[in-house]
Order: structure tokens, then C-alpha cells, then sequence
């Protein structure tokens, strides 16, 4: 599955779908990440909280992996627009 992100919530969304389709609770992956399950439930309500390196984490935990590259709809870097 590819998917591209361009929000938060879409992010939290594609965590917690795959975290139900593998039939993980949130006990289970907490666990995992050494955090609370009440601090799991936090983050899947507002991912925008995630940092980067617990992101990878979860990600690495749902068989996910994270890709960064080129729009292809776009010409030129957003900076570059800016000028």
C-alpha cells in the first residue's frame, strides 16, 4: 500500500486502520513503544503530537515504513514559490 500524507490525521488514520487490520491492541503496541496505552489512545486521537522518532517507531512495530519524496505535481520547492 502506498499512500500519500498530507496531514496529521491522515497519518493517525493509516496507524490506527493498519494497527486494527494486524488485530493489535492498543495494550500491544504501547507495550512495544514502553509508553502507556492511555498515551497510545492520546496519540491516536491527535497524531499531530507524534515526534518523528516515535512515528518511525510505530510505523517500524505496523510493518509500515516512511518514504519522503517529490510531489510530482510539482514544478519547483515551495521556498523557491515564496521569493
Amino acid at each position: 500500500m502506498q499512500q500519500p500524507i498530507s496531514t496529521p490525521n491522515q497519518a493517525g488514520q493509516i496507524l490506527l486502520s493498519r494497527r486494527k487490520a494486524l488485530r493489535l491492541s492498543q495494550q500491544e503496541v504501547a507495550a512495544q513503544l514502553d509508553i502507556a496505552q492511555s498515551r497510545l489512545s492520546a496519540l491516536e486521537e491527535d497524531p499531530g503530537r507524534l515526534s518523528l522518532s516515535r512515528l518511525i517507531a510505530l510505523a517500524n512495530i505496523l510493518g509500515l515504513e516512511l518514504l519522503i519524496q517529490d510531489r510530482p505535481d510539482l514544478s519547483r520547492p515551495a521556498a523557491r514559490a515564496k521569493r
